[in-house]
């Protein structure tokens, strides 16, 4: 199965156009914006430019070799590395050869299934990752053209284990890439990016794609096509976010509801908050911890949403209604601390404890 065609960003696209054409085409490119809005697919589509045999007008031509064989993620010059889970080898080698296999699952699985979702919350860019993209980097291309490295959600990019040298190798690499090569980054929030990185590459912004975009897609892609009331609720639940209208699965709606109990836990106060955070699935179940706590980031979020006037994207749970403006905006601070330590080595139920006491904090007063 072939890629889905790139919707929108008809701007974006022709900025790289004009590089392109006018020679000027820089060699690391961060690509950022909202989650879900295509950055990944939008980096694919810039590869895609810069390979095609014979380009019709501004678009590759979607039929020479190359993009028949980018298409189908089989173009030998173009590298997507995107995170994955921690490898269990001990041995270093080993530990490249299982994230070389690693990613050559995901990619099949996204040959298979175009619609991919965001990553587990704790899956990166280690060292192993880094050690593979510098072999491929010190390659020369199989093909005429640069090679080209897509680095996907490099928010999770890991710059420092222990002594390993190779992440500090990729940070050079990246800041300086060899001649014949040109890196994109991905990234929905820049600064968890170092500012070395930020400082080497020329960022372009993508925005949110617009409602008709986001409708077109779904109606096209999903499958089974959805009731077109429900399509329509999709559709403004997802702001612009294809990513974000796919994710309203099963899924989803799990996390929602576990994030609506921690909510209404707080806000019952006494031993509550502590008899959910002891329900919480320890280090096993580390993913879904950290979904559940990007579910809740959206409850506070459309909390605020209505407090301030706005139509919320979904329905705002109960215990969150009337909350004041300022305390919705520390609980929401204090949810993306907690985020962010569930990537290191910390206790889910023991983080949950102590959030749960922040936000009763903020929210009650």
């Amino acid at each position: 199965m072939s890629l889905y065609r790139l919707v929108g960003h008809d701007e974006a696209k022709a900025q790289i156009n004009r590089a392109i054409q006018s020679g000027t085409m820089p060699q690391t490119v961060l690509i950022v914006g909202p989650e879900g809005t295509g950055k990944q697919r939008f980096a694919l589509w810039v590869a895609q430019r810069l390979l095609c045999a014979r380009p019709a007008g501004s678009e590759p031509c979607g039929e020479c070799p190359p993009c028949r064989k980018l298409s189908g993620l089989a173009h030998p010059d173009v590298h997507w590395f995107v995170p994955i889970q921690r490898p269990k080898a001990g041995e270093p080698d080993r530990q490249v050869e299982e994230a070389a296999e690693a990613l050559a699952e995901i990619m099949e699985e996204r040959r298979q299934r175009p619609l991919w979702l965001e990553p587990d919350g704790m899956w990166g860019h280690g060292v192993p990752s880094a050690r593979l993209l510098l072999r491929k980097l010190a390659l020369t291309p199989v093909e005429t053209g640069p090679k080209v490295f897509i680095l996907g959600d490099a928010e999770r990019l890991i710059v420092q284990e222990g002594a390993d040298a190779a992440p500090n190798a990729l940070l050079k690499a990246l800041e300086e890439p060899p001649a014949d090569t040109v890196v994109l980054l991905t990234a929905a929030d820049p600064r968890r990016l170092l500012p070395t990185i930020v400082s080497r590459a020329v960022m372009l912004r993508l925005g949110r794609l617009s409602d008709d975009a986001v409708a077109e897609f779904l109606a096209a892609h999903l499958q089974p096509k959805p009731p077109a009331a429900v399509l329509a609720e999709r559709v403004a639940a997802a702001e612009g976010s294809i990513g974000a209208a796919l994710a309203e699965d099963g899924s989803a709606a799990k996390y929602r509801e576990a994030a609506a109990a921690v909510v209404s836990a707080v806000v019952a106060g006494g031993s509550e908050p502590f008899e959910r955070a002891l329900r919480q699935t320890p280090f096993q179940a580390r993913g879904d911890f950290t979904a559940m706590l990007d579910a809740l980031a959206v409850l506070l979020s459309d909390a605020a949403r209505e407090q301030s006037g706005q139509k919320p994207r979904r329905p705002v749970p109960k215990a969150l209604k009337g909350r004041e403006l300022n305390g919705l905006a520390t609980a929401s601070e204090k949810v993306q601390a907690a985020r962010e330590a569930a990537q290191g080595n910390v206790n889910p139920q023991l983080l949950l404890a102590t959030l749960a006491l922040d936000l009763e904090e903020a929210l009650c007063g």
